[in-house]
């Protein structure tokens, strides 16, 4: 068994999209839409079994979202991108491209090596070796 995908709601669908591809090398499907409910999405790909969903609709609620207090729901997403080395390279970049770093890289309390930063939507990603 496996996870088949996980999606996420955004009002930013696009800036999502590019965000995904641009910084982790995912593919993008072609958009999906719905024109009677107004229901877009697009599939980003990373691999043969890793995929995330985005997901807009016109009557999405914004979550108001405080890392100092974690809420029921998504915690973050992690992704591995082979070494130390490249942790540091990505964190470094996203910084410097304006994302807001959470965390700057360190072994974590459970042994993993990362760094946490904020998607355009305020999801925390994790970027570990």
């Amino acid at each position: 068994m496996r996870i088949n995908h996980v999606s996420i709601w955004t009002r930013k669908l696009e800036e999502m999209r590019d965000f995904y591809v641009q910084v982790f090398n995912g593919k993008a499907s072609d958009r999906y839409m719905n024109p009677r409910t107004g229901f877009e999405s697009y599939f980003i790909r990373f691999d043969e079994e890793t995929t995330l969903e985005l997901m807009r609709v016109s009557s999405i609620r914004d979550l108001i979202r405080n890392p100092e207090r974690p809420f029921a729901g998504l915690a973050h997403i992690a992704f591995s991108v082979g070494s130390r080395t490249r942790v540091d390279q990505m964190t470094e970049l996203l910084e410097e491209c304006g994302y807001s770093v959470t965390s700057q890289p360190k072994v974590t309390g459970d042994g993993f090596y990362e760094s946490c930063i904020l998607d355009p939507d305020g999801n925390l990603v994790e970027i570990t070796e």
